[in-house]
């Protein structure tokens, strides 16, 4: 066998690979709220004020409630009520804004002079204000000063945001004229009703409406129009024989949850339309611990994305306990202040009739309050926001994870190991136990630390596990890791929660095997949307398929809604991005490289995009485009390990070697699990330095074992060198575990000298 066909072979089989295993993400997308059709919309819906005549009550609760003000318009008498004048100017980068209420105006002064920009709409008032105004082509931006409420001061908008992750560097803030800050399409829809975005992509351009400002009645209750008539007919204080609209007290407590999730979720859209009394999985998949918008214990920044955290509490697992226990539909806490404990009751009984002796705290002090210990506050972008997963403070999580914990919280001025000494002296159970190990694993595959895979794996497959933790480990998982990885994935395709069995899916369809094809054609059956997209995503790594004719029709649907989920947000990058997978995986390499080229225009700075858009590139024979973006994403991200393996490749197959071996250390000591780049290192180096060759490929093989042409090679190689003995043992145990592997079964004939070579 000759080294040069071998890399070249290779070659061709990474860039595939690597497409597999890079391309086809999906991205989690800030996206909640009804995306709503506008057909009929003035016959269907009828507006919270068509509500008051016989609900005057529960309409003054409404309109005064944060979902009631979720979002307002700008006014003079608005900024004499909440607005404190600004006293200075606030700097970023190179220019400077100053606030003025009184006139509605943010102004900015800079090299391009003096510019005003008119406050138009008004979003939150909890903790924050923030303001809109218009932008060429229908965008709605949100400004970059914003208002804190509790401190009565301005502030930079965008500064607020940058994320704060444990032991890591702090990131840049966005610039606010970016999509991430346009109302139209990020996550601020949940602050009007039945919106509609009405984005244009062919103008780049935004027709968006809605029926009203804020969170509407009809939000949660759906179209009023035809209640609104029977009500008429039937007369004030006489019952109708037919409501025509969705109550949430017979609702079962998981719609009541689905409906809160539509908005209180980092997830990633599915499908629009969303309505009250549907399942959260048919539209939308959800962001779990993979995200380091969460810590690995699970507690999360601070910011509403309470439905990951309160998934994994024990009040949800309970099955009796909903977000409307505890909350009113307008957002407002049921209890009174003084009865706040009251909410445990029903499942907390004891501890709540004798705070003081559960909480050691004084009874009426504010330690004496469930949600103290329960429920800490954390704070992001000047948000405060109460933890929902109701578990125990737990300061080891805050020594091992810097993971807030309630205890230091209030005690600003005490460690983390003080709290920690206190409740083990005050429990004689660790408690927190089962919270460290379930975190550790998650932190140590964050870190791709490997050492406790079989634990991790027994997380997924346990029946008992937590479906949170399940699904984030599938996903912190590289598919390709070995038998067991396959097997528990194939497990997991079978789990009871939709959530698991979508990660699982999504796995599957970057192990090529013939158990991964038959798990996901069957799982384009399954009940829930979110399965049937993720397996009909993850069988377009299959493109040579044919699927049994009992399945086909169940395949096509499967296949349509994964297109369909694919413009539910036209105008978001990551949705871009994922057509583009799509489309490369269909082998339409112009239509990808277009998609990507969209999906970089909404957001120049995805390093993901550039990548995938290299591999279609090349694979169209526009290698020397492909370098190009390769170059622009590492000066983007010079330690990134696809771009690096990506550049590697290319640069191997225009036989500049040495620069190729650079590109492909970086990308390896980026992701030392990379059994590919060992690979091709090992090709490459066996030209002049068979030991190292043998190490690089040793390092493939034991990273990937279930990769038999990279053992194949271990032993090709060994046997260049010399060592026959070692070959002839690594070529053995190859045999046994593939025994059809027939350049394996000729070379052991050849070493053995019973098919000697000619």
């Amino acid at each position: 066998m000759k080294e040069e066909t071998l890399l070249q072979r290779q070659e061709a089989q990474c860039h595939q690979r690597n497409m597999k295993s890079i391309c086809i993400v999906l991205l989690c997308t800030v996206f909640a709220g009804t995306a709503l059709a506008q057909d009929d919309q003035s016959i269907r819906y009828a507006g919270s004020p068509s509500c008051r005549a016989c609900h005057e009550r529960f309409y003054q609760l409404w309109s005064t409630s944060m979902h009631g003000l979720a979002m307002q318009p700008y006014s003079t008498n608005f900024a004499k009520g909440n607005l404190t004048a600004h006293a200075g100017d606030i700097v970023i980068g190179n220019v400077t804004y100053h606030a003025d209420p009184e006139n509605g105006v943010v102004i900015e002064r800079g090299r391009e002079g003096r510019k005003t920009y008119r406050i138009e709409h008004v979003l939150g008032g909890k903790n924050v204000f923030y303001f809109l105004t218009p932008f060429a082509r229908g965008r709605l931006q949100t400004l970059p000063l914003a208002y804190d409420v509790k401190k009565k001061e301005w502030f930079d908008t965008t500064a607020s945001g940058i994320r704060h992750f444990p032991g890591e560097a702090q990131g840049q803030a966005v610039d606010w004229r970016g999509s991430s800050y346009t109302f139209n399409t990020a996550c601020y829809n949940c602050h009007v009703s039945q919106l509609s975005t009405n984005y244009d992509p062919k103008t780049d351009t935004y027709h968006t409406t809605w029926t009203e400002p804020g969170i509407n009645c009809e939000t949660c209750h759906g179209p009023a129009a035809e209640h609104n008539r029977i009500a008429r007919e039937a007369g004030k204080g006489q019952p109708l024989p037919d409501i025509r609209i969705i109550s949430t007290k017979t609702m079962t407590t998981a719609q009541r949850n689905d409906l809160c999730a539509s908005c209180h979720a980092k997830a990633n859209p599915l499908a629009a339309a969303y309505g009250p009394g549907e399942r959260f999985y048919d539209y939308f998949d959800l962001a779990t611990l993979e995200d380091p918008d969460f810590y690995a214990d699970g507690r999360d920044l601070g910011e509403n994305y309470t439905i990951t955290s309160w998934s994994m509490s024990p009040c949800v697992k309970s099955g009796g306990i909903d977000c409307m226990h505890c909350h009113t539909s307008s957002g407002r806490y049921r209890f009174k202040l003084e009865k706040f404990n009251d909410a445990c009751l029903p499942c907390h009984q004891d501890k709540v009739k004798n705070s003081a002796a559960h909480t050691r705290h004084a009874e009426a002090s504010e330690g004496s309050r469930c949600i103290s210990c329960h429920m800490p506050k954390t704070s992001f972008a000047r948000m405060n926001r109460s933890d929902h997963s109701m578990l125990p403070p737990a300061p080891s999580a805050t020594m091992a994870f810097n993971s807030p914990n309630a205890c230091t919280i209030c005690h600003s001025d005490k460690q983390a190991a003080w709290a920690d000494a206190r409740v083990r002296q005050w429990h004689r159970r660790d408690y927190q136990g089962p919270v460290l190990e379930r975190a550790s694993l998650i932190d140590m595959a964050r870190k791709r630390n490997w050492t406790k895979l079989p634990e991790m794996l027994a997380c997924i497959t346990d029946p008992g596990r937590d479906e949170i933790f399940a699904a984030s480990l599938i996903r912190l998982i590289p598919p390709g890791q070995n038998q067991q990885v396959k097997d528990a994935l194939l497990k997991a395709a079978g789990d009871p929660s939709p959530l698991v069995r979508g990660a699982a899916a999504h796995a599957l369809g970057l192990i090529p095997s013939m158990e991964s094809l038959q798990t996901l054609i069957e799982l384009t059956r399954d009940d829930y949307r979110l399965v049937r997209v993720r397996a009909a995503a993850a069988l377009t790594s299959f493109p040579e398929m044919n699927a049994p004719a009992a399945y086909q029709a169940h395949l096509d649907k499967a296949t349509e809604e994964y297109l369909a989920s694919l413009t539910v947000m036209p105008d978001q990058w990551s949705s871009r991005h994922n057509l583009g997978n799509y489309q490369l995986g269909k082998g339409e390499f112009d239509k990808a490289v277009a998609s990507y080229r969209t999906a970089l225009r909404f957001d120049p700075q995805a390093v993901v995009v550039m990548v995938n858009m290299s591999i279609a590139l090349a694979r169209a024979g526009e290698t020397a485009e492909a370098e190009k973006i390769l170059l622009k994403a590492l000066a983007q991200e010079p330690d990134n390990a696809a771009a690096n393996f990506n550049l590697g490749l290319l640069l191997a197959e225009k036989g500049e070697l040495k620069p190729a071996e650079d590109h492909l250390r970086k990308a390896f000591t980026a992701d030392t699990q990379m059994a590919q780049a060992a690979y091709n290192l090992c090709v490459i180096t066996a030209r002049d330095r068979l030991d190292e060759a043998i190490s690089w490929c040793r390092k493939a093989a034991d990273l990937s074992p279930q990769d038999a042409k990279y053992t194949y090679t271990l032993a090709f190689y060994m046997q260049q060198k010399g060592e026959t003995a070692e070959a002839r043992k690594v070529l053995s145990a190859l045999l046994e575990k593939h025994p059809q592997h027939r350049d394996a079964e000729a070379l052991l004939k050849e070493i053995s000298g019973k098919n000697p070579k000619p």
